[in-house]
């Protein structure tokens, strides 16, 4: 990219970061942090491409001033953990709301995909679910229980159990993102299917609202989360795929990084999962609306927190620049 490119491509950035310096109204700390790191990763690049350009020399004084200015304003740390999850991680995840909506979308299509090739193949559910599972599922419903799967474990060994195993296909998720976002593609297409072909055995039996009402007590988390792992997977595909300004390398370790983020924020959400799935889908005599008032409250939390929170902070802080 030649200089000037790269210079009308990030001047409006640089230039709010210049205002955010010189504002006096003691500016967000962690506004400046996160543009102090952008600003750095393209001094990094100019240096690599333009050495010795009035481009080095202008951001290397705008990086000074924002380490003086960063280090001279730190308030106390407080609660990081508090901080992390109600503030830095919201107004960073903005930045993905594609990514998680094509997350989205892959795992819907092949949510599809397992329902179509459950109702064209009989044998396919049973490839996929394994002979085990249908058929004990098949015995449980003759009698009469066909939930009965989730009162087989002792609810504390079944909360811990999920909730590892829901945190490892997570990590998985993220970490095959190196594949260039293909492995977490296919992370998302194995559970998606898996989800499609088991809903329609259900239905198949006459069962689907049984199972649904059921399953997604700790499903509708749990599945959303897993979507949400898949964004971070593919951040870190888009980071080595699609650099920008970047180099490959310094863009591919903030995708690792920002990724890495968004699969801690869900580990709260797979322990809530965890603990539905443990102690309450056992219940299956509990009332419909019951089921459906947990369903419709950890739907709207999910929703609340990773689409409608994210955008409320960014709108919040553009307004208060104004």
């Amino acid at each position: 990219m030649r200089e000037a490119a790269f210079v009308k491509q990030n001047k409006n950035k640089w230039l709010k970061f210049e205002e955010e310096l010189h504002n006096k109204k003691s500016p967000d700390p962690q506004a400046i942090s996160h543009l102090y790191l952008e600003v750095t990763d393209d001094l990094s690049y100019a240096k690599t491409f333009y050495s010795g350009s009035n481009t080095v020399t202008y951001l290397n004084g705008l990086a000074a001033k924002a380490h003086q200015r960063i280090y001279t304003n730190r308030k106390e740390p407080g609660n990081v953990f508090l901080n992390f999850y109600t503030r830095d991680f919201p107004k960073m995840f903005y930045r993905h709301q594609k990514q998680l909506l094509l997350s989205f979308l892959i795992f819907s299509i092949f949510i599809a995909v397992g329902v179509f090739s459950a109702s064209s193949d009989a044998a396919f559910v049973r490839a996929i679910l394994g002979d085990a599972y249908v058929n004990m599922t098949l015995e449980n419903i003759a009698r009469e229980d066909p939930m009965a799967v989730y009162k087989q474990m002792g609810e504390v060994d079944m909360f811990l159990g999920i909730t590892i195993n829901n945190i490892r296909v997570a990590l998985m998720a993220y970490t095959f993102g190196i594949l260039a976002g293909l492995g977490t593609v296919y992370i998302l297409m194995q559970n998606a299917i898996m989800l499609g072909s088991f809903q329609y055995f259900f239905h198949e039996q006459g069962m689907l609202w049984e199972s649904a009402r059921t399953i997604w007590i700790h499903g509708t988390i749990e599945i959303s989360v897993i979507i949400i792992a898949g964004c971070a997977g593919l951040v870190v595909g888009k980071s080595i795929l699609f650099p920008g300004t970047y180099p490959r390398l310094t863009s591919f370790v903030k995708g690792v990084k920002e990724g890495l983020k968004i699969v801690l924020s869900t580990i709260p959400f797979f322990i809530i999962a965890g603990f539905l799935e443990g102690f309450v889908t056992r219940l299956t005599g509990m009332p419909d609306f019951l089921a459906i008032i947990i369903i419709t409250v950890s739907l709207l939390s999910i929703l609340f927190y990773y689409v409608y929170y994210p955008i409320y902070l960014n709108n919040k802080k553009l307004n208060a620049n104004k």
